[in-house]
């Protein structure tokens, strides 16, 4: 049950922005966030807060009600979608939505992720879509959002290596009938595809949960990666994963996913002010320690 209480002392607080997840604890969104209001001198109107899946048709009512925007992550991106009047093209395609405008009671729901990737794989790897062969470790919902874009961004080719090949094969079907991009899917566990999927491709995107716990080992077998490979690997996980020490070791270009999540903030922040936002200040945020005073309950 949502805690109204402690809701409502964050109005008091003049809060009207939030990230919502479960959990949403290790979320940067509030540094780098209010390090953007507060470059435009808008103060410091971002928290996070926890919400249960089961809450979340309540939550989106109350923030119709009393907030300006949302930013959701995992498990909200696709169960918010019914509950939004609007949503952008962008969100219909991807199926998605993390960002959540509100503007006279009314809930328009976004996708910046697309978005997001595209900014961070420019910024750490010069690269660009178009004609480029992609690889993507995970068929869920970070790998949904970002393959569409970066499919009607022009990539040549995309393969979806995924444990259950029949969720990556859909995936690809969807995204070959809407897009020039000729898209296929993979087992993750078949050594032979999978081997021949890294030597020929130029951008690995690890789009699984692996690399969130430091425990967690990487989604492939290490060793597939050999000197025939000459791919970057971009991990969606802000974290330096097993994956990414695997690659660097290999001599490979590696980046986590701190770039994406100041990309699709960004984003979001245009979405909500109309302001472009300043990026430094946005970055430093990031870095600042994780604190309890960004969170509303």
């Amino acid at each position: 049950m949502l805690n109204y209480s402690a809701l409502m002392r964050a109005l008091d607080k003049n809060i009207r922005y939030l990230v919502i997840g479960d959990p949403v604890s290790h979320s940067r969104s509030p540094g780098l966030q209010n390090a953007a209001f507060r470059s435009a001198n808008l103060g410091r109107p971002y928290a996070r807060l926890q919400v249960d899946v089961s809450d979340l048709p309540e939550f989106v009512r109350f923030a119709a009600e009393h907030l300006k925007g949302v930013n959701l992550t995992v498990p909200h991106k696709h169960a918010v979608v019914p509950l939004c009047d609007e949503i952008s093209q962008q969100a219909k395609l991807c199926g998605s939505v993390n960002t959540l405008n509100i503007i006279g009671g009314r809930v328009l729901g976004d996708s910046t992720d697309g978005p997001g990737i595209e900014y961070a794989l420019f910024k750490e790897f010069g690269f660009v879509p178009g004609a480029k062969k992609i690889l993507f470790l995970g068929a869920g919902g970070a790998c949904r959002a970002t393959a569409f874009h970066l499919a009607l961004r022009g990539a040549d080719s995309i393969i979806i290596a995924n444990r259950t090949v029949s969720k990556a094969q859909e995936l690809a079907k969807e995204i070959s009938r809407n897009s020039s991009c000729n898209a296929s899917g993979c087992d993750i566990a078949d050594k032979t595809q999978l081997k021949t999927a890294l030597a020929e491709c130029d951008l690995v995107i690890q789009a699984t949960s692996c690399g969130l716990k430091e425990s967690d080992p990487p989604p492939i077998d290490t060793n597939l990666i050999t000197s025939d490979c000459h791919f970057d690997c971009f991990d969606t996980i802000y974290k330096e994963t097993a994956l990414l020490k695997a690659v660097r070791a290999c001599g490979l270009r590696g980046a986590g996913g701190k770039q994406m999540l100041i990309g699709q903030g960004a984003a979001s922040f245009r979405i909500w002010t109309g302001i472009e936002p300043d990026i430094t200040a946005m970055e430093a945020g990031f870095e600042e320690d994780i604190s309890q005073e960004d969170t509303v309950c």
